[in-house]
């Protein structure tokens, strides 16, 4: 049995403690904050309930191996799933309205040829198979298995696996190489404007730049489009409160407010003497000791953040409306400008996800609604969001935004509370309040995260900052890989 101290009760750190203490090793959660989660947190007021991190959830299956595994429990026992149908409506700068269905890839492309013409279907589904050649080639070593290690281990994963798509006419005569992922919507879904927004939304989403993206970042839409979106019941919190019950009985101990500058750790050298509190932390006398340690990775500030803003509305949510709509913006090129280029700076009209959960339990009664619209912003490390009146600006203009699009929300507000990267920092020590980024391949491997095995015995990276990347779902095979990595007692 290994003494094994966790540093941070994320979703990570609850998925991992779980693992480790069902393999029967004696497990302590150190947590800087007052409570569990991470970026699974809550704000409740006058009844409402928001996520202020993740609202939906993909790829359940790996939670449902947490569930198994440390409980022989599925995972609907500890929490309530329901699949998000619509899976999403969208609504382009030009007036487009498009709805698509959940986990139905033949669905997605007969709901575009409705909304975009003939032909659009065939192209984005031609697209999502490549897709899918990306998430068989990276399933099991960008996902599911440790990062490799060794001269020449990484060449797979430093190259784009999206396959070559066939170039007709005067495009064979141009030059290759791997392409971007606004490369591909220009090759290959032939510069439609909605479609270029719908595949890159999911880049932006995750803040990633779609002109440098690698192709294979095709594969997140994939795996959205083909495995479904899902909701839960309560809030996303609700997935961590199942996991810290987990955890619970399965005899892993908590120490709230209990900070450790892991930053300390590097120069320590964990043996079979351990950690001492000294070791750990001076000035935290409540540091157990530990033979093994796992930290969080430490993420990058300049990674862009997330801005949202929390809205309790007066009369009930209307029947059909989607959980998740999405207002594209009216100017792809200069929302990409203000996030990535030189001098950071918010967009007039970007795109904005206005997030409309179903879920009773969230709402003082039914004659209300719960409404969070959210947007991808510069990280605190690029861009002042502590200056007078620039949150509260910014806000009304994604309301007007919303209003525009014909949502009415402006009308029914009773009370609304805003939050930018400044939040996402405090509550959760994420560097300038950045959102950590799934792993991609390519790109010489600079979109890859932090092997879970540091070069410092008996420490692990475990989490968002770490291998596999950001994400409900790699936070928790990213747990699953360390758990692999220590093994049982």
């Amino acid at each position: 049995m290994a003494r094994i101290v966790i540093i941070g009760a994320g979703i990570s750190g609850l998925a991992a403690a779980a693992r480790l203490a069902t393999l029967g090793h004696r497990v302590t959660v150190c947590e800087a904050g007052p409570t569990y989660g991470g970026m699974l947190g809550q704000y409740r007021r006058d009844g409402f309930a928001f996520d202020t991190g993740p609202t939906l959830l993909t790829l359940p299956a790996v939670y449902r191996d947490l569930a198994l595994k440390t409980g022989r429990e599925p995972l609907e026992q500890l929490v309530e799933l329901a699949p998000a149908d619509p899976e999403s409506r969208h609504l382009f700068a030009d007036g487009t309205v498009l709805t698509l269905p959940n986990a139905s890839r033949g669905g997605v492309a007969q709901a575009l040829d409705a909304a975009l013409g003939a032909g659009a279907g065939e192209r984005w589904a031609a697209v999502m198979n490549r897709g899918r050649a990306v998430w068989e080639a990276t399933r099991r070593p960008l996902l599911e298995e440790p990062l490799p290690t060794g001269p020449g281990a990484l060449a797979a994963l430093r190259t784009d696996p999206y396959p070559a798509a066939p170039r007709r006419g005067l495009a064979r005569l141009r030059g290759g190489g791997a392409p971007t992922l606004d490369q591909v919507a220009a090759r290959e879904l032939g510069a439609d404007p909605a479609l270029t927004a719908l595949l890159t939304e999911y880049a932006l989403r995750f803040g990633f730049d779609s002109r440098a993206t690698p192709a294979g970042a095709t594969v997140i839409p994939y795996m959205e489009q083909t495995f479904g979106v899902w909701s839960v019941r309560g809030g996303m919190r609700a997935l961590a409160e199942a996991f810290y019950r987990r955890c619970e009985q399965r005899g892993v101990e908590f120490r709230f407010d209990t900070p450790i500058d892991d930053t300390s750790l590097d120069d320590a050298s964990i043996d079979d003497a351990s950690i001492d509190e000294a070791s750990l932390d001076p000035s935290a006398s409540q540091a157990p000791e530990a033979d093994l340690v796992l930290r969080p990775g430490t993420g990058e500030a300049t990674v862009p953040g997330r801005f949202s803003v929390l809205l309790a509305l007066r009369g009930a949510r209307p029947p059909g409306t989607a959980q998740r709509t999405v207002l594209h913006a009216a100017d792809r090129a200069a929302e990409l400008d203000a996030l990535f280029g030189a001098t950071a700076r918010l967009c007039e009209r970007p795109t904005v996800q206005v997030l409309r959960p179903d879920d009773p339990s969230l709402l003082p009664d039914q004659e209300h609604e719960a409404v969070t619209l959210t947007v991808t912003v510069p990280s605190r490390a690029r861009f002042d969001w502590t200056a007078p009146g620039v949150a509260a600006a910014f806000a009304d203009r994604l309301l007007a935004q919303a209003d525009a699009a014909g949502l009415g929300l402006s009308e029914r507000l009773l009370w609304r509370m805003v939050r930018t990267p400044v939040d996402t920092e405090r509550e959760t020590l994420a560097p300038g309040g950045a959102v950590p980024r799934p792993a991609l391949a390519g790109a010489d491997g600079s979109y890859l995260q932090p092997a879970n095995a540091g070069g410092i015995a008996g420490q692990y990276l475990v989490g968002g900052a770490a291998h596999p990347g950001g994400g409900v779902a790699r936070a928790g095979m990213s747990a699953c890989v360390v758990a692999g990595l220590i093994g049982p007692a």
